[in-house]
């Protein structure tokens, strides 16, 4: 039976000028506020908060609409206790992953293939829908995990972290600095019988004295500009950093702050606008 979140929400409209890069600035700077969730639309950002988190005054020192290089805008609007469940169900259909991985719903039908994910996002990032979620999916099919340490970071969902455990990781910590993110990461990791997975609430500042064979980290491109030196420091030499979340115009940026703490670039799928590009450490 389908469950409805007994927390009620309110959901902020902002409208963004221009949407690119501020779209991920803002997100991220709105997390700090206590927003949970949040989603691109053509002229802006919609982000969800807990209505006992709301406050008439809760945006006066948001940095970012003093900021000269954009114009920002917002409204707002209570939204009811939403079936989360049947949300997913009436939007969205299963997703497969190079014929050989399923990502899918409860109710959704089973293809009996080689990975077979069972996810329910709710409100939560990362189904394999969009096209970075996607493409981090691609690499870790193309990829040796066996054995190794993975770090899944921004993991959402969870769905790269338990790919990763199917595919042989021998542990991997799956780190979000999400609330609703972790919550729903740790529904789906139990539902897949994700054993070797470790749900971790948190962001870069869970990484000290912990150490990886692989790192994926599906986020935005201002957060990985910012933590790439974390995930060096952690990383194995020679293992790999799996990154996305940034469009192709960005991936000089991204691929010059990986040259500059020892990570060579190896190649990157590209999707559209987006790209996921695959490093290794020297």
């Amino acid at each position: 039976m389908s469950k409805v979140t007994d927390q009620l929400y309110v959901e902020y409209t902002f409208t963004v000028n221009p949407t690119e890069p501020w779209n991920d600035v803002l997100a991220a700077e709105l997390g700090s506020f206590g927003f949970e969730s949040f989603m691109d639309t053509e002229t802006g950002l919609l982000a969800y908060i807990q209505k006992d988190l709301d406050a008439d005054d809760l945006l006066v020192d948001l940095e970012l609409l003093q900021n000269d290089l954009v114009k920002i805008a917002f409204a707002k609007a209570d939204i009811p206790a939403t079936n989360w469940n049947h949300e997913w169900e009436s939007n969205f259909d299963s997703i497969m992953v190079q014929d050989r991985c399923e990502v899918r719903a409860p109710f959704h039908k089973s293809h009996e293939v080689e990975f077979d994910i069972v996810i329910e996002p709710k409100m939560s990032f990362g189904t394999g829908h969009h096209q970075t979620t996607h493409m981090i999916l691609e690499h870790l099919l193309d990829i040796d995990v066996k054995d190794q340490k993975v770090l899944d970071m921004g993991s959402g969902t969870g769905v790269l972290a338990i790919l990763a455990q199917m595919r042989g990781a021998s542990a991997v910590d799956a780190i979000d600095i999400d609330t609703w993110c972790y919550e729903n990461a740790l529904e789906n990791v139990e539902r897949n019988n994700a054993d070797k997975v470790t749900v971790i609430l948190g962001g870069a500042e869970q990484l000290k004295d912990r150490y990886y064979d692989t790192i994926i980290a599906n986020i935005n491109r201002n957060i990985l500009l910012l933590d790439i030196p974390a995930y060096a420091k952690c990383l194995s030499s020679g293992g790999h950093l799996l990154l996305s979340g940034f469009y192709e115009s960005d991936l000089d940026a991204i691929k010059n702050a990986c040259i500059a703490v020892g990570l060579d670039y190896l190649s990157h799928k590209k999707k559209d606008d987006w790209v996921a590009p695959i490093l290794r450490k020297k």
